[in-house]
């Protein structure tokens, strides 16, 4: 009699949060011989990746996600984000966790995608909230269902202040700004919170909630990034705001999302409560029903994106793309971060020029793909892509090791505030992400290993930042004695003094507060008052930086940018040594599109600054030449004025005439020793290319030579390359830097002389050279003349000319027609 293996089961559990769905799906994968799982998030994704390894060990099991991977050779499961699920492996068992996100706005597609694809030989799984049930009927016909009730209780509790709320209590707030308004009163009343934000890498989360585990704090300040993905043992869930920016504007929060985060509170059977904050005002009773209840309207349509993808040609993919849904119940996926990359990155000419044929277009699209962890979508984040892919698509293939390196070091430093750490983790986890893609880049296991280590390093600072800034207990202590039932005034006053209770506490530097460091010790209760009116205060203050004209600004010698005489930001290295980025010092409270507009507004700044301060290298830049004087203005340019004249001497013996003359206009001087730029040799020049080197290989500006000893050679610094002596105009010899037209006089005095036979080194030659008459001597030897005694005495016997060359390198030139040297040629002679 014949064996009919039965159908594939596909399983549907439904039901709210805190209900073992996880748990019970880990369970069903184990009973097959191999599975896959896919969650929301890469922190749930490692969460659950240990839990499997403790029951199977860690041969049997690999991680998978964007910016980690645990390949063990054989692995019998595989525990991923659901982006990143291999599905071209077959297992027996495959589950999906939150699969309601099919309605999610940015990642809703990934997950529709899984839901009508992605299955397992044996048994198939789907996780979720019970609001996509109806849709999951029409789509997934043959789906059954096991609703999973609740454990425990969740009940409405009203509104209660913030200083109010019971221990184990969470308080909600969608703005970063308002979580840390939010944790500074809770510190101040309460001595200390846990901070959850959506930002924070997943070692800095997960520390932040071990603290709360662990008892060290009663309280937890969050985002909605506790609404998924977080276990902890929370009593009671405060809603501080009801409204969230979801991308396109301002908007209520839905019954649903109220209840996803609500659901936090109460584990397994112990029950939990929900409410809001005096500030915020009562739910709406309908809503709270809603909630207690776990009744949820249900999920009208779904988030798709064509899957068969066509790379034939980048029309073809964006064709593709924009593929209509095949059913009713799925809208359109048009504005994912990919699709907006390819977009932008299909009208760059050079792009486009490289993708002629499927393999190229394909390459493009794995580029758009690599995510912008800091969430700005900017021109930057298209201008790294696109610089990905030239080096991926061109002869190469690979990313090149040095810019790998260098973008890396950039970011392992543990300095700045809590946003800049934040900003520095959202860097690097993109580089995690490439690192994995071995095909890209040589040495990927040891990158990998060093991207984890620099967000391990980052994640520990900002962890130790955040809980330095929001857990004092001993101000806590301090609070309570001084509390007398009021709220503590805060004000800021035109020069930006910050005072408390009409108490001077410090000041605004900028946008950063500075404390008053020769306050008592019991005065730090008070200071964090100050922050109450300081969100509105920077904000003011942003508006009117971004308004102002560049007369309000300064750039120091060390590079710090000031606006008013505040600090505001500093330069750093950028694409070019004429091209520094700006990083603002905006301290806690300039966030989002108000830091991005500074920093956009301090960068024009900086822009008009360096083309006034170095003049004549944008102006050699604008002229209009070719050939070998376009080659001579770009080693100037890039070299910030001045370059050996042996290193070009190929251009210099193919400069014409014309090209000399339009350049000698601008201010560049041609000597047998240096092509050099005789305007930025002013001292003011020097200092600012002191600035502009040091700013690109991140150093410290060295010091230069004062005005008193422009005409001087000085010693070189031996911990110094001599890039930075030529960066500043200065030509490196032996052990000494000389003025370049100081070293074209000598070099013509010395000159003048050895015509005459052997000469000595006086105190005339050393003069003009600007040296010690005992130091003379190594820069004659340095200019290649040869030292010889005679009689007890030194001088020095000039260097041969070399045959066929001329003076200033290369061969000499047919003379043009017209010159009388070309009438000479037609002299006949008897």
């Amino acid at each position: 009699m014949a064996m009919h293996r039965s159908a594939p089961r596909l399983v549907a559990v439904l039901g709210p949060t805190n209900t073992g769905k996880t748990h019970f799906a880990i369970e069903r994968m184990l009973d097959h011989q191999t599975g896959m799982i896919g969650f929301p998030l890469r922190l749930l994704a490692r969460e659950n990746y240990d839990r499997v390894v403790k029951l199977r060990g860690a041969r049997a099991v690999a991680l998978i996600t964007g910016e980690e991977k645990i390949l063990p050779p054989s692995p019998s499961y595989f525990v991923c984000t659901v982006e990143s699920m291999p599905l071209d492996r077959p297992v027996e068992f495959l589950a999906v966790d939150e699969i309601q996100l099919c309605a999610d706005p940015e990642r809703g597609h990934v997950f529709t995608a899984r839901l009508l694809h992605a299955r397992g030989l044996t048994e198939t799984m789907f996780l979720g909230a019970d609001t996509i049930r109806p849709l999951m009927r029409r789509l997934v016909p043959n789906a059954e269902y096991v609703s999973r009730p609740r454990f425990s209780t969740l009940s409405h509790t009203g509104q209660k202040k913030v200083t109010r709320l019971p221990p184990r209590s969470a308080v909600v707030a969608f703005a970063v700004a308002d979580v840390f308004s939010l944790a500074e009163l809770v510190r101040r009343q309460r001595g200390g919170t846990a901070v959850v934000l959506g930002a924070l890498s997943p070692r800095a989360r997960n520390a932040q909630v071990g603290m709360f585990q662990a008892g060290e704090v009663d309280y937890l300040v969050a985002t909605d990034a506790i609404g998924m993905g977080l276990n902890m043992d929370l009593d009671h869930v405060a809603f501080a705001r009801l409204a969230k920016f979801d991308g396109r504007g301002p908007r209520r929060l839905s019954a649903a999302e109220i209840g996803q985060i609500a659901g936090r509170a109460g584990r397994h059977m112990s029950n939990g409560t929900f409410g809001t904050t005096a500030d915020e005002g009562t739910l709406d009773p309908d809503i709270v029903a809603a909630v207690e209840e776990h009744r949820f309207e249900p999920l009208t349509r779904l988030s798709w994106r064509n899957t068969s993808l066509r790379f034939n040609s980048v029309g073809a993919l964006l064709q593709s793309l924009d593929e209509r849904p095949p059913m009713p119940g799925l809208i359109q996926m048009r504005d994912a971060d990919d699709h907006r990359s390819l977009q932008l990155l299909s009208r760059n000419a050079e792009i486009t020029a490289l993708t002629t044929n499927p393999g190229a277009v394909r390459l493009l699209w794995e580029v758009c793909q690599i995510p912008d962890f800091c969430k700005v979508m900017s021109d930057s984040h298209a201008r790294f892509l696109a610089h990905c892919f030239v080096h991926l698509a061109g002869p190469g293939a690979r990313l090149p090791s040095q810019w790998v390196g260098a973008q890396m070091a950039q970011l392992d430093r543990l300095d700045g505030d809590i946003d800049t750490l934040m900003q520095r983790i959202a860097h690097i986890r993109t580089w995690t992400y490439i690192t994995h893609r071995g095909d890209w880049l040589d040495n990927a296991a040891d990158r990998q290993e060093r991207a984890r280590g620099i967000e391990d390093r980052l994640s520990d600072a900002l962890h130790e930042r955040i809980t330095q800034r929001f857990v004092d207990r001993r101000s806590a202590i301090l609070v309570r004695h001084l509390a007398d039932g009021r709220e503590l005034l805060a004000s800021v006053d035109k020069d930006g003094a910050v005072a408390v209770e009409g108490t001077h506490v410090g000041r605004l530097d900028g946008f950063r507060f500075v404390p008053d460091t020769a306050e008592a010790e019991a005065m730090r209760t008070l200071l964090t008052a100050a922050n109450r009116v300081l969100r509105g205060e920077v904000a003011a203050r942003a508006r009117q930086l971004a308004a102002d004209s560049d007369e309000a600004f300064t750039l120091d010698p060390a590079g710090r940018l000031f606006w008013r005489g505040g600090t505001v930001g500093r330069l750093a290295a950028g694409e070019a040594t004429l091209a520094p980025r700006v990083e603002v010092r905006g301290g806690d409270f300039l966030e989002g599109e108000v830091r991005e507009r500074v920093r956009q507004r301090l960068q024009l700044f900086v822009r008009s600054e360096i083309e006034r301060r170095v003049q004549p290298l944008f102006a050699l830049q604008a002229l209009p030449l070719h050939g070998a004087a376009r080659g001579l203005v770009f080693q100037l340019t890039d070299a910030l004025g001045c370059v050996p004249a042996d290193q070009v001497a190929t251009l210099l013996g193919d400069l014409d005439a014309a090209g000399r003359r339009a350049l000698g206009r601008v201010g560049v001087r041609f000597g047998t020793e240096s092509v050099y730029i005789e305007p930025l040799l002013r001292p003011d020049s020097v200092r600012f290319r002191a600035l502009l080197w040091a700013v690109r290989h991140g150093r410290a500006v060295p010091s230069v030579p004062g005005a008193r000893r422009q005409g001087r050679a000085v010693r070189l610094d031996p911990d110094l390359p001599h890039s930075f002596y030529l960066a500043i105009g200065w030509r490196p010899l032996d052990a000494l830097a000389l003025r370049p037209d100081r070293l074209e006089r000598l070099a013509a005095a010395a000159r003048s002389r050895a015509r005459d036979g052997r000469f000595a080194g006086d105190n005339e030659l050393a003069a003009i050279a600007g040296v010690a008459p005992d130091a003379l001597r190594q820069v004659l030897i340095a200019l290649g003349y040869r030292a010889v005694i005679e009689s007890g005495d030194e001088f020095f016997v000039g260097k041969p000319r070399r045959r066929g060359a001329r003076q200033m390198g290369g061969p000499r030139r047919a003379p043009r027609e017209g010159h009388p040297f070309a009438r000479l040629k037609e002299l006949k002679f008897a």
